[in-house]
């Protein structure tokens, strides 16, 4: 069996299988992804040949002419083109987010409801023996999950491994391959200790979520028990205790941040030696007249836009690991089978004299746990039986088993000589009322509530029933 949720501490490995399970709801919308990715082509093309155009310009700027127009021109239309380039990038990434996101939502929305749709169609056992909450957050963590997934993964992590490939490329090619070694190992030492380091301080910030969350269980546990304190004078023992958790969560706190250095302070510092590495080579090649200042300028603005998005390369690490456990077991609610479930052949339930009949029934929720032990009865059309019994002795059991929430273990509920087993379960209970045995509302109106039991009908119909049911004439 599958796990209610997947906490933080549980999520250790990346399982790429759940990435898999989105697939073909992503797939809806094939053209849309296409002209999406399009997008993305598109955009990184402009972010690669936008140093290129800043070489051009301060190569310009920098050559010496006699010609007073041309420094002019050229840079001004330079300037221009830069301009134009840099607002393509912003176009283009805004069309590739607004495409996707349709995909993405589409998606979720998709999955919600088919996960719900799913829920509705286990059987009660399931429901009673799992967290209402818990099945909430599954479902919610696990939508998230796939917004986030799509977020980083298509717009964060993809294209920048795209435009890594493009630049060492282009470096390789056109300064050699000290210029192309240098960037790729840098890049690969980078990822490499985010990865490592983001590991190692995970299990400091569990600490600092357990030591948080236990401070606050001390404390309202004890605010809520005020009485009780004042009873026993116990104040000064009641903040010690809490004062305790405190010095936990302080302690944890301090781990937390000196691990957030090390991780910061080690990116930089790769950072900055492969900056320096490259810049100092580009500088002595400028020197020998090998390369322009242009060309100086133009590698240091690709190793910047490199850089700038591994920035968040640890929390995004981090969350898809998360999100990819999460995406996991909101599917896992889709494996979950039903053990009540409508046989191959079944029909629909024809009603005609409405007689009930119980025939030698056993049931138990559990081999130790017998509760119905050959029990047969009938009830006629039209005819009024009460069932008399301790708590415990199978009442509600009855009538759990008329609406087929469990199968029988032994012998059959027949209605009008046709087995429950053997018919559609929805035809089943759209011919059965029942006034429960305690008072359910939902978080509605009083009319929405009355309403529920036949959406169909209009606001007369739900009012007439409403004053028909009340002890008194409802004042209007």
């Amino acid at each position: 069996m599958r796990r209610s949720s997947y906490p933080e501490h549980e999520v250790t490995t990346i399982n790429w299988q759940a990435f898999k399970l989105i697939l073909p709801y992503l797939f809806e919308f094939k053209k849309r992804i296409a002209f999406a990715f399009f997008c993305l082509i598109l955009t990184k093309i402009a972010s690669v040949y936008l140093p290129f155009i800043l070489k051009d310009i301060v190569d310009t700027l920098d050559a010496k002419t006699p010609d007073t127009l041309q420094p002019m021109v050229v840079p001004l239309g330079l300037v221009l083109a830069y301009g134009a380039v840099r607002l393509s990038i912003v176009v283009f990434a805004e069309i590739r987010d607004t495409l996707f996101g349709r995909v993405t939502e589409r998606a979720i929305r998709r999955i919600g409801l088919k996960v719900f749709r799913h829920l509705h169609q286990l059987d009660l056992d399931f429901h009673l023996n799992r967290q209402t909450g818990g099945l909430s957050r599954d479902i919610d963590r696990g939508t998230s999950g796939i917004s986030f997934l799509m977020r980083f993964m298509v717009f964060n992590i993809v294209p920048t491994l795209f435009e890594i490939v493009m630049v060492v490329t282009i470096l390789f090619v056109n300064y050699g391959i000290w210029f192309a070694l240098i960037t790729l190992g840098s890049i690969l030492t980078y990822i490499a200790y985010s990865v490592y380091a983001t590991d190692l301080r995970t299990r400091y910030v569990r600490e600092a979520n357990r030591a948080d969350s236990s401070s606050n269980t001390r404390a309202i546990d004890s605010l809520l028990n005020y009485e009780t304190v004042k009873y026993f004078t116990n104040e000064d023992y009641e903040a010690q205790a809490y004062d305790k958790q405190l010095s936990k969560w302080e302690q944890a706190k301090i781990k937390n941040r000196l691990s957030l250095f090390a991780l910061n302070g080690g990116q930089a510092l790769i950072i900055a030696i492969a900056m320096t590495s490259m810049l100092a080579l580009a500088a002595v090649n400028v020197s020998e007249g090998k390369m322009t200042l242009g060309d100086f300028v133009l590698i240091n603005a690709f190793m910047m836009q490199l850089f700038m998005p591994l920035n968040f390369l640890g929390f995004v690490y981090r969350e898809i690991k998360g999100s990819l456990a999460n995406i996991e077991n909101l599917f896992g609610l889709l494996d979950k089978t039903p053990t009540v479930q409508d046989c191959p052949n079944a029909s629909e339930l024809s009603i005609k004299q409405a007689e009930i009949s119980f025939q030698n029934v056993h049931f138990s929720y559990g081999k130790k746990r017998p509760i119905i032990k050959g029990i047969s009865f009938k009830v006629r059309g039209g005819e009024k039986v009460a069932v008399v019994g301790e708590s415990g002795s199978g009442k509600s059991t009855l009538v759990k088993l008329l609406f087929r929430f469990y199968d029988v273990n032994d012998g059959s509920i027949c209605i009008d000589d046709q087995n429950i087993n053997q018919v559609t379960q929805d035809s089943l209970r759209q011919h059965i009322g029942i006034v429960p045995q305690d008072t359910v509302l939902f978080n509605d109106t009083l009319f929405a509530n009355v309403n529920y039991g036949n959406p169909e009908a209009n606001a007369q119909q739900v009012m007439q029933a409403i004053e028909s049911s009340a002890p008194n004439k409802i004042c209007k």
